[in-house]
């Protein structure tokens, strides 16, 4: 994402844009270990590329989705939903409730 002019708050809804972008390996990694870290299985977790790699500015446990979707052109929050059908635990015998 990229703030708007005079702002540096890059949220969409501020004048903030965004765009596409390939990650690295090491960009996926660390993200990965940042939200594992924080205990999530689905995060938003914004980078920041520097001269020593990426950094972590800020892992979101509940992440806007209108920048993602409408830059990748995917339905992130049903790719998410997808994920936790696949992954949910399911209980091993059925409650009398």
């Amino acid at each position: 994402r990229q703030a708007a002019a005079g702002e540096f708050r890059s949220n969409l809804h501020r004048g903030g844009s965004a765009e596409k972008v390939k990650i690295t390996p090491e960009e996926r990694a660390v993200a990965i270990s940042a939200a594992k870290a924080m205990g999530l299985n689905v995060a938003g977790v914004d980078l920041l590329r520097s001269n020593h790699g990426p950094v972590v500015m800020e892992v979101n446990s509940s992440p806007g989705l209108e920048g993602i979707e409408q830059s990748s052109k995917k339905d992130v929050a049903g790719m998410i939903i997808e994920f936790i059908e696949r992954t949910a635990v399911k209980p091993s015998k059925p409650t009398d409730k």
